[in-house]
């Protein structure tokens, strides 16, 4: 195969300055095949993670793709993260890869959280609907430039969808991450495993419940803060590796190893302090999280999205369930999708080959479909 060419690429953001130290706002690897430029370019990026040296992109420059991964200014600053600014960041990739690298065909490609990112991104360039935070994002964001493929990998169906589902509705007290309703815990050898229809339905309603409260409070604080000091505040969401799912194999049966979540032992880590939504400020809650309020959920994206589209699901995955992938699938809008299930952990580490096959089945596709 290919030698592998890498260039950094450092941009200016129509929301935010240039660092003083010189850091760009926008930043990512370029990833082609040495010596080519591709005429189609897949383009990687995540609501806070550091997609610049994704998994998939030398397997895909290897086959003769190019393969931006992109990171926002929001890369590892989750606790300020704000839909519309990051929306506005991943349009300065995709016009670099058309307008600087040549590329005539753009493959948007949302990996785990990054699915309802990259969803959102399509939604807004076809039909403007996301809320701007203000008039400069609005216009940032009033002409994004349109994917041509849409490739949603071992992704989940949205921030606030996997933060609710993973929640632990047993806290009582928001300020006391070691507060319980023993009625609700799922640590309880009382309550299960197994768990029952029941206690399920009663621990689906609450987590919800306790993701309204918390935007219920959002948005009590940010009216009190109106015309003082303060526009915003960072607040704790505590325990939030509690999917019925990571603790009973038996719900959602696949290949995932039992009683395991991405942070291992999910009684552990739900009483650590690592997790997904742990500090926000009021706004990004609201932006990010809240399920009342957030546009960072995948439906109404996908059902915007009319291009040929690829879902790919893990089997062994600790945190994306088979039931989210075929959600995503029905929800797309377009008639030309295809959902396959694929052996591996969430970043298809395991088994080996599993990052082959996967850059086979992607590359497979898109060439099928001349790009």
């Amino acid at each position: 195969m290919a030698d592998v060419s890498r260039e950094f690429v450092g941009l200016e953001s129509p929301l935010a300055p240039r660092a003083g130290a010189g850091g760009h706002p926008c930043q990512g690897l370029y990833h082609r095949p040495a010596g080519a430029w591709p005429r189609t370019a897949v383009i990687a990026c995540h609501y806070n993670v550091d997609f610049a040296e994704h998994y998939l992109a030398e397997h895909l420059a290897r086959r003769g793709y190019g393969f931006l991964g992109w990171n926002t200014r929001f890369r590892g600053n989750e606790a300020y993260f704000l839909l519309d600014h990051a929306l506005a960041e991943i349009g300065v990739g995709v016009r670099w890869l058309r307008e600087r690298a040549g590329v005539e065909r753009v493959v948007l490609l949302g990996n785990s959280g990054g699915g309802s990112l990259m969803a959102a991104y399509q939604s807004q360039a076809v039909a403007p609907n996301v809320t701007p935070s203000g008039d400069r994002a609005a216009e940032a964001i009033a002409e994004l430039a349109p994917g041509d493929f849409y490739v949603s990998l071992a992704a989940h169906p949205g921030r606030p969808d996997v933060l609710t589902a993973w929640l632990d509705p047993s806290v009582t007290d928001e300020a006391d991450p070691l507060s319980v309703d023993p009625a609700l815990d799922p640590y309880d050898p009382a309550n299960g495993p197994p768990f029952d229809a029941g206690f399920q339905a009663a621990y689906r309603a609450a987590q919800l419940a306790r993701n309204h409260r918390i935007t219920d409070w959002a948005e009590r604080r940010l009216a009190a803060l109106r015309g003082g000091r303060a526009a915003d505040r960072l607040f704790h969401t505590y325990r939030s590796w509690a999917d019925l799912r990571m603790i009973d194999p038996a719900i959602e049966p696949s290949s995932r190893p039992p009683g395991r979540c991405y942070a291992g032992d999910p009684k552990a880590a739900n009483y650590g302090v690592f997790g997904i939504g742990m500090q926000s400020t009021l706004r990004t809650w609201l932006s990010m999280w809240g399920m009342r309020t957030s546009q960072c959920r995948a439906a109404p994206h996908l059902a915007r999205i009319t291009l040929p589209a690829l879902v790919v699901h893990a089997n062994g995955d600790s945190g994306v369930y088979e039931s989210d992938a075929r959600g995503i699938h029905a929800g797309l809008a377009g008639e030309d999708r295809e959902l396959h299930l694929l052996e591996g952990d969430h970043y298809f580490r395991r088994p080996a080959g599993a990052r082959e096959e996967l850059a086979d089945l992607v590359a497979g596709w898109l060439g099928a479909r001349g790009a």
